[in-house]
């Protein structure tokens, strides 16, 4: 096990894992996470989720991010300020479409997420911008030591 600062692997999980753990989801969530696709503005079913709780990724489960650091961007997708712990993502620099830009990924199963950008509210002045297709909402935390890739 490689522990995150909050407590949960972070050991990559294997090619094979990947591919099993995405075979169940609907083709338009395989095509954000594995594809770095994006869903188009103001369509995700998470953007109004307003319930305190926890954003996982999709794919294996990783706690991403929290409601209350949740806020409204007006640019049509959900939008934190912080992540979870941010050892839970990992960056990696997007030259795509022309411009630079920060992608966001899981740190445990490499999955497309979003991307970051330097123009969000205080007191990180950051704008995490999620794809709803690349996380699901859960009001109660699994522990740490649990098994969440299944």
């Amino acid at each position: 096990m490689k522990p995150s600062s909050a407590g949960y692997d972070l050991e990559p999980i294997t090619r094979a894992e990947r591919d099993r753990l995405g075979q169940h989801l609907p083709a338009e969530v395989r095509q954000v996470l594995f594809d770095h696709g994006t869903e188009p503005p103001f369509c995700g079913d998470l953007l109004t989720e307003k319930r305190p709780g926890f954003f996982l990724c999709a794919l294996c489960s990783l706690p991403l991010f929290r409601s209350q650091e949740k806020f409204e961007s007006g640019t049509g997708w959900p939008s934190f300020w912080a992540p979870f712990a941010p050892d839970h993502l990992r960056e990696v620099l997007d030259k795509s479409y022309g411009m630079r830009r920060t992608e966001i990924r899981c740190a445990r199963c490499d999955s497309h997420l979003g991307h970051v950008f330097p123009d969000g509210p205080a007191p990180t002045g950051l704008r995490y911008c999620l794809n709803s297709a690349a996380l699901h909402f859960v009001q109660q935390l699994p522990p740490p030591d649990a098994k969440t890739t299944e």
